[in-house]
């Protein structure tokens, strides 16, 4: 149970109730800052990414991590920006679909991952505009590192 994937309808209801209000360079330097904690109490070898806009706001890369999660991060973020869903949420509804996100859409491996671990930025009444990202455990773990730091964050 612990490895199975969230149905789309249960990541979806998760995108509907993470959103924010707006979001800062504060915001960013918060969520970074607590992601990074969660991680080195956990001795997790990742790397983080905060952005807006396209902007990068936050980065670390902890012990353990190596350029190739900086690449994981791109292409999870770019799934994120052009679907404007969880890198996971877009697997998965490839998945239920009865396909693979690689033969839906044709998009080259190299720049798209549609792998677990990057989260939209939502704000409220506006809709995606950035990407909170980890990389370096398993893709449901990486998501689910987001997903919690996002929700302490809002206080959920």
């Amino acid at each position: 149970m612990a490895d199975s994937f969230p149905s789309l309808a249960e990541l979806a209801a998760e995108e509907d109730d993470l959103q924010f209000a707006g979001f800062t360079n504060d915001d960013a330097w918060e969520l970074g800052s607590a992601l990074v904690a969660t991680a080195r109490d956990r001795g997790a070898p990742v790397a983080v990414d905060v952005s807006r806009h396209g902007h990068q706001l936050f980065h670390a890369s902890l012990p353990g991590t190596s350029p190739d999660n900086d690449s994981w991060i791109q292409r999870k973020t770019r799934v994120v920006h052009r679907f404007g869903h969880s890198s996971l949420y877009v697997r998965q509804a490839s998945v239920e679909r009865g396909t693979t996100f690689e033969a839906e859409f044709g998009l080259d491996p190299a720049l798209y991952a549609a792998h677990g671990g990057a989260f939209p930025v939502l704000v409220r009444s506006v809709g995606p505009v950035g990407a909170v990202v980890v990389s370096g455990l398993p893709q449901l773990d990486d998501h689910r590192m987001v997903v919690a730091a996002i929700r302490v964050h809002l206080g959920r």
